[in-house]
């Protein structure tokens, strides 16, 4: 069975796209921890990341990269933090989430609660850069 990401990206479930490729798609993590979160993923299912191949796991870090800068200029930061848990969806990803401190990454906290209207101009902030 599918999971959430895969159905994502085969548009059966809507996202606020910021950014995507030939093998990845970045968009907006729909319960952020900060403005400016955003969820990069594998087009290809699968379930854990250090099971990618090594040269997709490669080329994941550095589309991840791109879309970090333009997160960065849309939402000044200290850095832009990045995690993987890995949990929620058994599809690998990556968190990136602009930080000034630590406790911005705390994902005990609870979650930001944003309508589609404040999502679309968060996903349309960070695609323009």
């Amino acid at each position: 069975m599918a999971t959430l990401f895969t159905k994502i990206i085969n548009g059966e479930i809507p996202c606020h796209k910021v950014a995507e490729s030939d093998d990845f798609l970045a968009f907006l993590d729909i319960m952020p921890v900060k403005q400016g979160h955003v969820l990069v993923i594998p087009k290809v299912e699968i379930d854990y990341i250090f099971n990618l191949e090594d040269a997709l796991l490669g080329r994941m870090m550095v589309f991840a990269k791109e879309v970090a800068k333009k997160i960065e200029v849309a939402f000044p930061c200290n850095r832009i933090g990045v995690t993987v848990i890995g949990l929620e969806v058994p599809h690998a990803h990556i968190h990136l989430i602009p930080i000034d401190k630590l406790d911005d990454m705390n994902f005990a906290k609870p979650k930001m609660q944003l309508n589609q209207e404040e999502l679309a101009e968060m996903a349309k902030k960070i695609a323009s850069v």
